[in-house]
């Protein structure tokens, strides 16, 4: 008997929440390639490999682990998802959003976002990080097409089938980070994330038209999840670090490799800027339960 997608993330999150029975986690993060190291700031982290959760697509791309990572990042309940599906594996759209689908019946109502990307803007370096300010979806579907689940976020007054997308991505969240990154003195920057489905490289010429569509960064996920994360009523926080200049920009040939390295040369930083995200969050939720 099929049974629906609401049901097949409640048997997801069932099976999680069996591993730390006494765990809420209230934010949720997703890693990008070369950026998995961020788990490693989880303390009493109890790791859950995808393959192990009912229904959980499993990520077949060299620098996404697959697992999830449940534990505490500065004392605040966490959830990690450290590694992700993409739609150029063969996955649908839906399969790809489903572990968004699983935070949120987790508890999660905050979700940080991390991917690689290219930089498309002039003046970008390699191993820059960058804010996503707002996203243009060139994947050419949205994945939530088919029967609306009203069930997901209902408890948010979400689940809507047309919902306002004006600040897909949180601009409370968005300046809490800057204020963080300027305590710890990290170069930040913000642009706007253009998702394409890959899993070839944009061409010279498509780099070209999307600067005129106004992106300053492109990559292959991110979006789908934001999407469905705001459907469900999650703030959503996304970052990209800049692991390679788009084809024209930087004269040389595109590889997966060379993504991978400048991710790892970066994830510390990153990852220092996301503990400092989540410290501030804390002091924020403190502060709304005790009024």
């Amino acid at each position: 008997m099929n049974i629906s997608i609401f049901e097949q993330a409640c048997e997801a999150a069932e099976l999680v929440r069996s591993h730390v029975p006494k765990l809420s986690p209230r934010i949720g993060i997703v890693l990008g390639s070369g950026l998995g190291a961020v788990a490693d700031a989880v303390t009493e982290a109890v790791r859950i490999p995808f393959g192990e959760i009912p229904h959980f697509p499993q990520s077949t791309v060299a620098g996404h682990s697959g697992q999830m990572v449940l534990g505490r990042v500065n004392e605040v309940p966490v959830a990690v998802m450290q590694g992700r599906v993409h739609f150029y594996e063969g996955y649908s759209p839906q399969q790809v959003t489903f572990p968004v689908r699983v935070l949120e019946r987790l508890g999660v109502d905050i979700l940080i976002l991390t991917n690689a990307a290219g930089g498309i803007r002039p003046g970008l370096a390699v191993g820059q990080l960058m804010l996503i300010a707002d996203h243009i979806n060139m994947l050419g579907f949205n994945p939530l097409t088919g029967p609306n689940e009203l069930r997901f976020g209902a408890e948010r007054g979400a689940g809507l089938r047309f919902f306002d997308m004006t600040e897909a991505y949180d601009l409370r969240l968005r300046e809490l980070a800057w204020r963080v990154a300027q305590e710890q003195h990290l170069q930040l920057d913000e642009g706007v994330y253009l998702a394409v489905s890959g899993p070839s490289f944009e061409t010279p010429a498509e780099i070209r038209a999307f600067q005129r569509l106004g992106a300053d960064l492109v990559g292959m996920s991110t979006v789908p999840e934001t999407i469905v994360a705001r459907h469900m009523g999650l703030r959503v926080l996304g970052f990209s670090c800049v692991t390679n200049l788009a084809a024209g920009m930087g004269g040389t040939p595109l590889s997966h490799e060379e993504v991978f390295e400048a991710g790892h040369r970066v994830e510390k930083q990153l990852a220092g800027l996301i503990a400092g995200v989540i410290s501030e969050l804390a002091r924020e939720m403190d502060s709304e339960a005790k009024e």
